[in-house]
């Protein structure tokens, strides 16, 4: 007697459905290990953001104190200028007035 042939894939289908339960955790640890991938991915990119925004921060923070001492160094130039004008009685020449040295 001859057994009924029956096609591979067809074998192999019916080997699964039989083990369904092993197939369905089987394509929950693959889902579950794409998710963990994908969560670490996400993380270090935020991460690098995160360091980038604190190296912005700085160089910003380093301008603003920059920023104030140049502030100071004009309120100071201009506290001169009118000491020189009020008190001194001192004015800027007119251009016409200007002499320029020019040294060899």
């Amino acid at each position: 007697m001859s057994k009924p042939s029956l096609s591979l894939p067809r074998i192999v289908l019916h080997d699964l459905w039989q083990h369904k339960w092993i197939l369905l955790l089987a394509l929950l640890v693959l889902s579950n290990a794409v998710a963990v991938v994908y969560t670490s991915h996400v993380s270090r990119k935020l991460t690098t953001e995160w360091d980038q925004l604190l190296q912005e921060r700085d160089r910003l923070d380093i301008e603003w104190r920059n920023l104030l001492l140049e502030e100071q160094s004009q309120t100071e130039h201009s506290r001169i200028t009118r000491i020189a004008s009020k008190d001194l009685n001192m004015s800027r020449p007119l251009p016409s007035e200007e002499i320029v040295v020019k040294v060899p």
